[in-house]
């Protein structure tokens, strides 16, 4: 395989004992995939170049920024679809139950035609490849991927939404809150919360992110951003910190600190001490 030929695999957890779920990075040249199928929904977002893919009797061409949803059990194969640009795409494997946390009905959504034009759920959907394949936290893959999909299914597929309205939205929302604050170094899966408050995984997220604003992950992010500050403060360092507010390492730390501060933990840890000398 050439350096322009590059596949690789993610495997992300939905929750911290929850199922897996698959990440495909792919890059080919030449590539051409032999007739397989999947147990689980294909979605891909096609990157860079064209892939032709046969599927259904007939063939579809994909160009960036163009999904692609292909039915569990459905056959299909694809290749480059000329023979100077290659093709480039992200793809996740999705059971077929996180396309109905949100709708209505017991069968499988089902899409009429698998090349979808959606540049915002498009963008939204590589974003959150790209970001859970650099780290696939497990809350962050229960907070985003659910969402996303029932979103994907409700625009796209013959499902039916279901209804938004989560009584006492606000009192699930702090509650969801408070567990995750008391367990910070091992948050429980969002899965596991719902049953314990007698909700769908997605009225969850619903209620948290109406009330609070941002996802689950996101708050979690935050708070251990905050508990991370007086740490920093006391003078430990960025990489001892990281591990006690629950990153998986410093880079992530890093990485949202700087998104909620502006500056790297380090930089921050120095100017305070600057300012109390």
């Amino acid at each position: 395989m050439s350096a322009r030929e590059q596949a690789l695999w993610t495997r992300a957890r939905l929750g911290r004992c929850g199922p897996p779920l698959d990440l495909l990075t792919a890059c080919f040249d030449h590539h051409v995939y032999a007739p397989h199928a999947h147990d689980e929904f294909t979605i891909g977002v096609c990157v860079g170049g064209s892939e032709f893919i046969d599927y259904r009797g007939g063939r579809i061409h994909t160009g960036p920024g163009s999904i692609v949803v292909l039915a569990p059990g459905e056959m299909h194969t694809g290749g480059p679809a000329n023979a100077t640009d290659g093709y480039a795409y992200r793809a996740l494997y999705a059971e077929p139950s996180l396309l109905t946390e949100g709708t209505l009905g017991s069968g499988l959504p089902h899409f009429r035609d698998p090349l979808l034009d959606d540049p915002e759920l498009a963008a939204a959907l590589r974003l959150t490849h790209t970001e859970l394949s650099a780290c696939p936290d497990p809350l962050e893959a229960e907070s985003r991927l659910p969402w996303l999909l029932t979103a994907l299914a409700r625009r796209h597929s013959t499902a039916r939404a279901g209804c938004d309205t989560v009584p006492g939205a606000a009192l699930v929302a702090h509650a969801v809150r408070d567990r995750l604050a008391d367990e910070l170094l091992a948050p429980p899966s969002l899965a596991a919360l719902a049953a314990d408050l007698g909700l769908s995984r997605y009225q969850l997220l619903r209620a948290f992110r109406t009330t609070m604003g941002v996802p689950p992950y996101a708050w979690l992010a935050q708070y251990r951003v905050h508990r991370a500050r007086g740490l920093l403060e006391s003078g430990l360092r960025p990489a001892e910190v990281a591990t006690m507010v629950g990153f998986a390492d410093q880079a992530h730390l890093t990485r949202w600190f700087r998104r909620v501060l502006g500056v790297t933990p380090a930089a921050y840890r120095n100017s305070v001490q600057d300012t109390g000398g």
